[in-house]
């Protein structure tokens, strides 16, 4: 075998939980470390380690990846309720996602893995819908209240200039629950040029939503801010033939089932995380989608837009065999070190991203996959196989691209 490719500066390496940890050093196992002297540096951001260090891991994890300027994730646990007592937690830790999302400051761009053989579900779907998701805000960093007795509830906001402002909010004849949320003008700021840059960087429109007819405050501050950024990108959309229009969330998903794709979409934080769910499985599965959180300064966090995978981990558990599909997770280690390479004028690494991608679509192409895909293909007879041997077929047709 060649002698491994060489890195300069480390990735930031969050592991995660469950079965896409499992899955996480088979990756790195199988499909990295024999080609690449990786260097990371690495954070356990599984739950237990989380609940151990009060969740300060995940605070140094996105710190991390200020300092390095690109960072790998694998998925982990946002506890609820019966997490709480699963893992005997001394807290409900926000979701770790969030909170590297608002450190970051960035907006997450999640794009669908499409393969000739897997047709979306929307037929006149051409091209990939790419989901900007605004990264800080809405419910992700919302609080909230269980009142139990009638009352008032009101929205207060004093200001440093001793300037106080008050609204009812409800007037509580019994139990009920109240919910604030909040978001800052430097934010979804960051949010429209990122997404009017990265519109630039693949030569596509943005498409932009909210519910401002109804939220006249909240919401219509995004579009306030998106067509006052929109101006200094305009003349270059105009130049190329791009566009960028606004409208109401509701007419945009009638509209994206109509459209041929092929563009940007992008969304509030909490609009963007259920739309990039049903645009991943549209197109195939939700563990074929890339995610990648870009910050205003440039900075890359990659990761697979799935969860754990509960229900595979507790199987894996058990002894029983599993046919997780990988390649979310894969696309998340090539894309950062595709990353990592282009930051550092690293062609080697960077032509090592680009070929253990290639790789994946050799095997899919060939028909080999996992079993949430043999269902999905048209025209070709599907061979599903495990986990392993999915990821066997991967090295054996890496090896040959790099031989």
């Amino acid at each position: 075998m060649k002698e491994k490719i060489q890195m300069t500066t480390p990735l930031v390496e969050m592991d995660g939980d469950e079965m896409t940890r499992i899955l996480w050093k088979m990756i790195k196992d199988e499909l990295i470390l024999p080609f690449v002297d990786l260097k990371t540096e690495y954070y356990d951001l599984g739950l237990v380690k989380r609940d151990e260090t009060r969740d300060q891991i995940t605070i140094d994890s996105a710190e991390a990846t200020k300092k390095y300027g690109v960072a790998v994730k694998c998925a982990t646990i946002t506890p609820n309720a019966q997490r709480m007592t699963e893992y005997n937690l001394h807290e409900m830790w926000k979701s770790p996602n969030g909170t590297i999302r608002s450190i970051l400051d960035g907006t997450v761009f999640r794009t669908p893995i499409t393969i000739p053989s897997i047709k979306p579900a929307v037929r006149n779907w051409q091209q990939p819908i790419t989901i900007a998701r605004h990264a800080y805000g809405d419910v992700y960093k919302s609080v909230e209240l269980r009142v139990d007795e009638p009352g008032v509830a009101k929205l207060v906001f004093d200001g440093e200039s001793g300037a106080h402002q008050e609204v009812v909010i409800h007037n509580f004849k019994g139990a009920g629950v109240i919910q604030g949320m909040h978001n800052v003008d430097k934010s979804i700021r960051s949010f429209a040029h990122s997404c009017f840059k990265f519109a630039l960087d693949i030569n596509q429109s943005v498409w932009f939503s909210t519910k401002d007819t109804i939220s006249k405050k909240y919401d219509a501050q995004f579009r306030v801010i998106f067509d006052e950024v929109f101006q200094e990108y305009k003349d270059e959309f105009e130049r190329r033939g791009l566009e960028y229009f606004y409208t109401l969330i509701d007419d945009a998903v009638a509209r994206v089932i109509r459209s041929k794709g092929g563009f940007i979409w992008a969304c509030k934080n909490y609009d963007g995380d259920v739309m990039s769910d049903m645009v991943s499985t549209a197109f195939g599965s939700l563990a074929m989608m890339t995610s990648v959180l870009v910050s205003p300064e440039g900075n890359y966090e990659y990761e697979a837009a799935h969860g754990t995978v509960t229900r595979h981990y507790y199987k894996y558990l058990a002894g029983e065999e599993t046919s997780t599909n990988p390649m979310a997770t894969i696309f998340a280690w090539s894309g950062a070190l595709r990353k990592r390479g282009e930051k550092d004028g690293n062609e080697a690494l960077q032509n090592f991203g680009d070929q253990l991608e290639a790789a994946c679509f050799d095997t899919l192409n060939e028909g080999i996959c996992t079993k949430d895909l043999v269902n999905l293909m048209e025209g070709i007879t599907p061979t599903a196989v495990n986990s392993a041997g999915f990821i066997a077929a991967i090295r054996e047709r890496l090896e040959k691209r790099l031989a």
